[in-house]
């Protein structure tokens, strides 16, 4: 019964789009917003930036926080992951997706394992691959699901 309550909790959230700040950015590819009163921390769908101790990966966290740190966004969500964070879109305020810039420049990769529908996101991926751009540069860049394997295997 708590489980129905639960997740009933969560449709509102996951079911429409909300404004709110972005108050915090952990990594590239999540961020702290401020909807009202209430922090919900969000994971960009269908994107995989660099942990930030891969090449690039700070530079994944550098540039969210220059597109999205301070400014009101549009979050559309999609679902929640494990670790309950809200799986969303983020529209910045000139109504760019902050998921897709970051793909363009070449500082994502499509996560297609979570998003394979995402025919857009896929696009960007192979345009900035094509031009080497941002971790594309790397003649063999490591996906960060793979370079998260072995620390896991480590613990």
């Amino acid at each position: 019964m708590r489980w129905v309550l639960l997740a009933a909790a969560c449709l509102p959230l996951l079911a429409e789009s909300f404004a709110a700040r972005v108050v915090a950015v952990a990594d590239g590819d999540t961020v702290t917003v401020l909807r009202g009163r209430e922090q919900v921390r969000v994971r960009l769908y269908g994107i995989d930036c660099p942990e930030l101790g891969q090449p690039f990966g700070r530079r994944a966290r550098q540039r969210t926080g220059e597109l999205a740190f301070g400014q009101t966004v549009t979050v559309r969500g999609e679902s929640r992951d494990r670790y309950g964070r809200l799986v969303a879109w983020i529209e910045l305020p000139d109504g760019r997706s902050l998921n897709e810039v970051l793909v363009a420049e070449g500082l994502a990769w499509h996560y297609r394992r979570y998003a394979p529908r995402a025919l857009r996101l896929a696009q960007l991926e192979q345009e900035a691959r094509a031009a080497r751009r941002g971790l594309w540069q790397d003649p063999d860049p490591v996906p960060p699901w793979q370079w998260r394997r072995p620390a896991r295997s480590r613990r």
